[in-house]
C-alpha cells in the first residue's frame, strides 16, 4: 500500500477514532448500569431509562467524535483500508474494560483481540490503490451496479427478518440477533458514509456535490444507518461486555 498524505492522514483519523468508540463503550456501559439500577428495566430488554442518564450522554458524545473522526477518515483513505482500522475499537473496549470496570476477558477473548490486530494489520498492508473519484455520480454508478443491489436487498431482507422476527423473540438472550443487525446495517453504512465523506472533500475543494441527489441519497442512508445501529448496540453492549466477567 502506498501510504500518500491522504492515506496517512485517513489512517491517523482511523486509529483516533477507534480509540474514542472504544472508550465510549465503557463510558456508555456504566451509563447503562447506573440506568438499569435507578429505573429497574435494562436497555437490552427495551427499556430507555439510559436516555435520562448523563454519564450515558458523556459516552455518547465521545462515540461522536470517534464517529465524526471516521467519516473524515473515509474522504481521505480508501474505505478497503479505514474499515479494518475500525476492528481495533474493541482491543481499546477490552483494555479499558481491565482496568477501569475490572472485568477478566476469557480466553476466547483474548484471541478474538489477536485476531483483530492480525487481521487488521495484515489488510492495511495490503490495502490496495483507490481510483480517483471526481464526483459522486460516480459513486452512484458503482452503487447500482446489479450485484451490489442483489447484495443490498439481502442485507434488506436479512435485517426485516431479524427485527420483526427474531428481535422480539430472542434477541434478549441471544447477542447475535443484535449483533447482526448492526453488521449488517454496517455494511450499507460503510459505502454511504464513503460517498458522503467523498462528496462534502470534493465540494469543499470547490466542486460542489450537494447540487446532485445522489449525494443527499447517501446522506438519507446514512442517517438511516447510524439510527439503526445506536439503537441496538445499546441493547447489545451490555451483553458483549458482560462476557468479561
Amino acid at each position: 500500500m502506498d501510504f500518500s498524505t491522504d492515506n496517512l492522514t485517513g489512517v491517523v483519523l482511523a486509529l483516533l477514532s477507534s480509540g474514542f468508540i472504544g472508550g465510549s463503550f465503557i463510558i456508555k456501559k456504566k451509563g447503562l448500569r447506573r440506568a438499569a439500577a435507578v429505573s429497574g428495566v435494562r436497555a437490552g430488554v427495551g427499556g430507555y431509562a439510559y436516555l435520562l442518564e448523563p454519564l450515558w450522554w458523556v459516552g455518547m458524545i465521545t462515540m461522536i467524535v470517534g464517529e465524526v473522526a471516521n467519516f473524515i477518515a473515509y474522504a481521505f483513505a480508501p474505505a478497503v483500508l479505514v474499515t479494518p482500522l475500525g476492528a481495533l475499537s474493541i482491543i481499546v473496549s477490552a483494555v479499558l474494560a481491565h482496568f477501569i470496570l475490572k472485568e477478566k476477558l476469557h480466553k476466547l477473548g483474548m484471541l478474538g483481540c489477536v485476531m483483530c490486530i492480525v487481521g487488521s494489520v495484515i489488510i492495511v498492508i495490503h490495502a490496495p490503490q483507490e481510483s480517483p473519484i471526481t464526483s459522486v455520480q460516480e459513486i452512484w454508478i458503482m452503487a447500482t451496479q446489479p450485484a451490489f443491489l442483489l447484495y443490498v436487498g439481502s442485507v434488506i431482507m436479512l435485517v426485516f427478518i431479524l427485527v420483526f422476527h427474531f428481535s422480539p423473540r430472542c434477541g434478549h438472550t441471544d447477542v447475535l440477533v443484535y449483533t447482526g443487525i448492526c453488521s449488517l446495517m454496517g455494511s450499507l453504512s460503510v459505502m454511504s458514509v464513503k460517498a458522503l465523506g467523498t462528496s462534502l472533500k470534493l465540494t469543499f475543494e470547490g466542486k460542489n456535490q450537494l447540487i446532485y441527489p445522489e449525494t443527499w441519497f447517501f446522506m438519507l442512508v446514512v442517517a438511516t444507518c447510524v439510527v439503526t445501529q445506536m439503537n441496538y448496540l445499546n441493547k447489545v453492549r451490555p451483553k458483549m461486555l458482560s462476557n468479561f466477567n
